[in-house]
């Protein structure tokens, strides 16, 4: 890991050991917004951290991100930091300008003749407390469009996915929008996922010290459970789970940062991961028992997010059906060809 990513690392790291505590977390999902963590993260300069420097930025790549991403997902940190760090890449990539402030990502909507916005974008993360929405429009050039729109004033009906993390519906009536082509080839669907991706590789990281741990304080007829053979088993296939989610998580944001066209990645970090989600959650439970659905207990806050995110932008399913779709369009003689390639 370089020097650059190190740094970024312990920062992430005492910020959210000191401001995103199981009682912040507990807090946002009852309505409080978790001031001093967001104010300690800009202020850090980490929600600009791929916005290029001449935006006020660090000019930083996917994988830089994807440092901030695990951490993130780790103490399911409840403010809108990947989606901020996500909006302010879009924005510079189609040379628009960054404010600052929480910013979203915009899906659902369209571009009318006139150029305004109109359309519901559903499940806007954070959309309440954004101060400005990102889309991504096909143009009439073939081009994908950067389009940026205040959130101010517009309608807002206030929703929630079962992290109780906010997930609003946005309606826009012909809005006025700032727009631009970008030479970006993948659209929002994509970048979400890769987003969500780095997220729930750090979710999984969560849960697999968390069963560790419990599994060597936890005694049964006398000794810690993690000495009987049976749960041993099952941390080995949790500690593989979370190894390979994390690796396919690093190398898509690598891709991503190497060329606009990481589709193929994406896509197969997706549907890793969301397998990954659904075998590791149900062994931390299984390892923790009953305490681990307590609200006292944090197993229950990542569960929930993990749950969460692998259904947005796209579930597993749905990715791997891109996968096969395209696998088949390309011909049974082009199969190996593209695997080893990559």
């Amino acid at each position: 890991m370089s020097e650059f990513r190190n740094l970024l690392g312990e920062t992430i790291e005492r910020l959210l050991a000191d401001h995103a505590t199981k009682e912040t977390v507990q807090g946002a999902e009852e309505g409080t917004w978790p001031e001093g963590l967001w104010s300690a993260l800009e202020e850090n300069g980490l929600t600009r951290l791929m916005a290029s420097e001449a935006q006020g930025g660090a000019g930083g790549t996917w994988g830089d991100a994807l440092v901030l991403l695990r951490a993130q997902g780790r103490y399911a940190a409840p403010v809108p930091l990947a989606e901020t760090m996500v909006a302010a890449w879009l924005l510079s990539e189609a040379g628009l300008d960054v404010p600052d402030g929480p910013l979203t990502l915009l899906t659902g909507v369209a571009l009318s003749s006139d150029g305004t916005l109109s359309g519901t974008a559903p499940h806007v993360p954070w959309g309440r407390k954004a101060v400005l929405g990102v889309a991504m429009v096909e143009g009439a050039d073939g081009k994908f469009h950067v389009v940026s729109t205040p959130l101010a004033g517009v309608k807002i009906v206030e929703e929630e996915n079962i992290a109780r993390e906010p997930r609003d519906s946005i309606t826009f009536d012909g809005h006025t929008v700032t727009s631009a082509p970008c030479n970006l080839t993948e659209g929002l669907e994509t970048w979400g996922a890769l987003m969500r991706s780095g997220l729930m590789a750090g979710g999984l990281d969560y849960l697999l010290t968390e069963s560790v741990e419990y599994a060597n304080d936890r005694k049964q007829f006398g000794k810690p459970i993690g000495k009987f053979q049976a749960v041993q088993q099952q941390l080995a296939v949790l500690a593989t789970q979370a190894a390979a989610a994390g690796a396919i998580a690093s190398h898509a944001c690598e891709r991503a940062g190497e060329t606009d066209d990481p589709g193929f990645e994406v896509a197969v970090a997706k549907t890793r991961i969301d397998e990954a989600v659904n075998l590791s959650t149900s062994i931390s439970h299984q390892v923790h028992g009953a305490i681990g659905f307590t609200y006292e207990h944090g197993l229950h806050l990542v569960t929930r997010r993990l749950w969460s995110w692998r259904a947005e932008y796209g579930s597993g399913r749905s990715w791997a059906a891109r996968l096969g779709r395209q696998a088949i369009e390309r011909g049974a003689d082009a199969l190996w060809a593209d695997v080893t390639a990559r």
